[in-house]
């Protein structure tokens, strides 16, 4: 199928945009004849689409500052957004999957496990765009971005690529899998937990000397800990909001070892008993780990449940 469009095609470009009507419609032609690919570049440029006129409002309520007012300028901008919009668009977690999930109930498709009351997201993943806005000439402040948009999902904050999550839970799978196995809480749960915790391998805890603490869960190490420790500033939330803090995280020598010490916690603390019997749903189990204070960001439960379903979706396709 050949959609043009500026010398590209729509449909698997993950940098083409589908700016006009005849594109969009013809992708949404071969999404009725119930091909999945289609469906999903459909719900991406719709996402697209979608984020490019966000971004519009949002620039359009910032003072500017006059230096590249003009016609010129304006393109300039039209044409960063539209860059940022694709970029922004079919990230694990966000609206392009809601779109997808309902275009294909609308067709008579059948919806993925787990979602069949859930084809749409109950709030905008706006958070994990943040990094886009800094990066194309910072023209909102994260702070602002997220204000204008009312309360956001989540653990987009740190989604990765699709190939950052694949590399990280293939890398991963074989340690939380043997401890899976002696402890009763699913692998795809410890491997979603990680993966937030650590920015999906992106910012792993480590000791003052540069090397790896192996530590996946951002365990700290409190009075009873007799073993390695690495000291690092973190963010904490106090009443709500950020703080800078230093704080103490234990250290192993693998990371099997960090895996086999968070099953200990989970399964050893009367804190987190209520977590223990929720591992037959990802949100819930997320919910019961915020409650028992496992960390004190107020949106943390939001953003380990995204990521723990990511990672269940990435292993079911791998199997």
């Amino acid at each position: 199928m050949n959609l043009s469009l500026n010398s590209t095609t729509a449909m698997g470009s993950s940098n083409a945009l589908a700016a006009d009507a005849r594109a969009l419609n013809s992708l949404k032609f071969e999404a009725g004849q119930n091909n999945p690919e289609a469906v999903r570049e459909t719900a991406k440029q719709l996402e697209s689409l979608f984020m490019r006129e966000m971004i519009k409002s949002m620039r359009e309520a910032t003072m500017k500052s006059g230096l590249l007012d003009g016609a010129q300028g304006d393109l300039g901008a039209d044409l960063l957004d539209q860059q940022l919009s694709v970029s922004m668009s079919g990230q694990p977690g966000g609206l392009a999957e809601a779109i997808a999930r309902q275009l294909s109930k609308s067709m008579g498709g059948a919806a993925a496990e787990g979602d069949e009351d859930s084809a749409m997201p109950s709030t905008l993943s706006l958070a994990g765009r943040q990094g886009g806005f800094a990066r194309y000439g910072g023209f909102m402040p994260p702070s602002r971005a997220v204000a204008a948009a009312g309360p956001v999902s989540a653990y987009a904050a740190n989604a990765p690529s699709p190939q950052g999550l694949n590399e990280f839970v293939r890398s991963h799978a074989g340690a939380a899998e043997r401890v899976a196995q002696a402890s009763g809480i699913p692998a795809a749960y410890m491997l979603g937990q990680a993966g937030h915790e650590t920015g999906w391998g992106k910012s792993e805890i480590r000791n003052a000397d540069g090397s790896n603490s192996f530590n996946l869960f951002g365990i700290k190490a409190g009075k009873g800990w007799t073993g390695k420790v690495a000291e690092i500033t973190t963010t904490e939330y106090v009443a709500g909001e950020p703080r800078k803090v230093v704080a103490k995280f234990r250290a192993y020598d693998s990371f099997e070892e960090s895996f086999r010490d968070y099953a200990q916690l989970i399964n050893n603390s009367p804190r987190y008993e209520q977590a223990r019997a929720q591992t037959g749903s990802a949100q819930a189990y997320a919910s019961e780990l915020q409650k028992a204070g496992y960390a004190t960001d107020p949106q943390y439960a939001n953003k380990l449940g995204r990521a723990i379903e990511s990672t269940q979706r990435v292993r079911s396709n791998q199997a």
